[in-house]
């Protein structure tokens, strides 16, 4: 007797097309058309694989059809030639970008919307996914039922400006960690990063992380390259006071890497949002977390 071998839990990988770039998607299971559609926006350097499926799946409980992609330069999405950018500090200063602009990078998600076959969707964003979805809201209104931005710095600032919602020291410490690591693996290396960025009133899950690193084609941590151009893209778009869409702002008291003010300012300047402190989180989102997070996505999109 052959015993049954479970499901996937995601899809496979599939691909959708902004111009030369191939842009790296999967999503959850159920697919019916009962479903709301929600884009998991993914953060800077690292692949779709670090988004928690636990999470994903309490949001698919509340309603909703979950898909998540690569960000140009990570994970499976197409990574460009090599430019003279090495730094992420020294990028995020810079007054233009090496490879491509922010609009790009916002013209990669609506590429997934088409693949989809998703008229509009509603945004989920984290770290400089949060930041990159209210751009995607600002460029692309028909296309975002409602934006969630999470632990995520205003799309419109650059430069010094970014600076002050960034706490230095941490920033620092990731500039040396990713020189420390260069010659480990990539798991190694994600370990240190996410132990970095946790939750600290939570417990770490080194496991569930490793397990997660073990499945990841491409984590990403170590490409200082790529992250530099992502985080070089500059916008040259409308402020995010131009924001129509329904907007709830999250934002880990505890982040140790994004400032709180940064979430406080992106809902003061967005007419109508709503900002929700989430003590005792980081720059991740725990487990403990998942169900008051989900429930307010819900309520969001029920207007």
């Amino acid at each position: 007797m052959t015993s049954k071998v479970p499901p996937p839990v995601w899809s496979p990988t599939q691909w959708a097309c902004n111009g030369e770039v191939r842009v790296a998607y999967d999503r959850l299971p159920p697919h019916d058309a009962d479903r709301e559609p929600l884009l998991l926006v993914t953060g800077l350097g690292v692949a779709r694989h670090w988004w928690p499926t636990g999470l994903a799946r309490t949001l698919a409980a509340r309603g909703f059809t979950v898909a998540r992609y690569d960000q140009r330069d990570a994970g499976e999405s197409t990574h460009l030639p090599p430019t003279t950018g090495t730094n992420p500090i020294t990028a995020l200063l810079r007054k233009r970008g090496d490879a491509y602009t922010a609009e790009d990078m916002a013209d990669d998600a609506i590429a997934v919307l088409d693949a989809l076959g998703w008229d509009s969707a509603h945004l989920f964003g984290q770290s400089l996914g949060g930041t990159v979805a209210q751009r995607i809201t600002l460029r692309h209104p028909r296309r975002v039922r409602t934006l969630t931005s999470v632990s995520a710095v205003p799309g419109d600032t650059a430069g010094l400006a970014t600076l002050r919602h960034i706490r230095l020291r941490t920033l620092a410490r990731l500039a040396r960690m990713g020189r420390s690591h260069a010659l480990e693996g990539p798991i190694e290396a994600g370990v240190a990063l996410a132990r970095l960025l946790h939750s600290p009133a939570h417990p770490f899950d080194e496991q569930a992380i490793r397990a997660m690193l073990a499945d990841t084609p491409d984590p990403g941590v170590r490409d200082a390259r790529s992250q530099s151009r992502q985080i070089g893209a500059q916008w040259s778009g409308p402020a995010i006071g131009r924001i129509t869409a329904p907007t709830l702002v999250l934002h880990g008291l505890d982040d140790p890497l994004v400032k709180p003010s940064a979430g406080r300012t992106v809902a003061a300047r967005i007419p109508g949002a709503r900002f929700i402190p989430l003590p005792g989180v980081g720059h991740d989102l725990p487990e403990p977390v998942w169900e008051d997070v989900a429930q307010h996505v819900r309520q969001l999109a029920d207007g």
